[in-house]
């Protein structure tokens, strides 16, 4: 089977309890025995935390940067914590320290890696390199919507659509610096169109949502794909 790919909002780990990371990687460690896993933590709100603080104390966008790809190690260590031994003890810092990695461990778990990249774009590009033509994109909202469902109540959610209609919706109402919470950023979507590869967005707290990503079947969320 073709690698699996998930790409975790660092918001859902850094506000979960212990029991849900060892569900977690319950959940990871049984997919391991089938497939090679990666996995790619966000900042979330530990990063927009540290992030905003530091711009108001003078700090430019290189360093907020650096501050982000920081915080996304911090969640990564966070969920390494609670797979061992299974899967690789430290954080990859490039795509290539992690497909060493992945030949000694089932899983490999990393965070960000370049500034200006979110770690949507890295889990898309990790895509691209192991070869996966699916990646999970478990974020705070079941889905994509027609707007933010936080903002807009009456926002609709998109069971099924294509790349190019996920990269229209993005840049209608995107945002964009350090820090920045959007569904998928338009990085992360442009290289899933590129390289034909299927996104899953779903709410990471919905184990049974993720449970059945993971094996194909039909979930809570959206597909994006052609």
């Amino acid at each position: 089977m073709k690698p699996l790919v998930l790409s975790i909002g660092g918001s859902i780990l850094a506000s979960a309890e212990t029991e849900f990371i060892k569900e977690l990687a319950g959940m990871l460690i049984r997919e391991s025995s089938r497939r090679r896993v990666f996995v790619v933590a966000g900042g979330g709100s530990t990063a927009r935390d540290y992030i905003r603080k530091s711009r108001e104390l003078g700090a430019d966008e290189s360093l907020l940067d650096e501050i982000g790809i920081m915080a996304t190690k911090l969640n990564a260590a966070l969920l390494i914590s609670a797979l061992n031994p299974h899967s690789a003890p430290l954080v990859p810092s490039s795509f290539e320290e992690a497909m060493v990695l992945s030949e000694s461990y089932p899983i490999v778990v990393m965070g960000g890696t370049h500034p200006g990249h979110t770690t949507d774009a890295v889990a898309a590009m990790l895509a691209e390199r192991v070869g996966s033509n699916t990646l999970i994109d478990a974020t705070s909202v079941n889905g994509v919507y027609t707007a933010d469902p936080k903002k807009v109540p009456d926002a609709k959610k998109i069971e099924k659509m294509s790349h190019r209609e996920l990269l229209e919706l993005i840049m209608e109402g995107g945002s964009s610096g350090a820090g920045s919470n959007i569904v998928i950023d338009p990085m992360a979507a442009k290289i899933a169109e590129r390289s034909a590869i299927t996104l899953y967005v779903l709410n990471g707290r919905d184990f049974e949502a993720l449970e059945r990503a993971m094996k194909g079947r039909r979930f809570d969320g959206t597909v994006v794909e052609g």
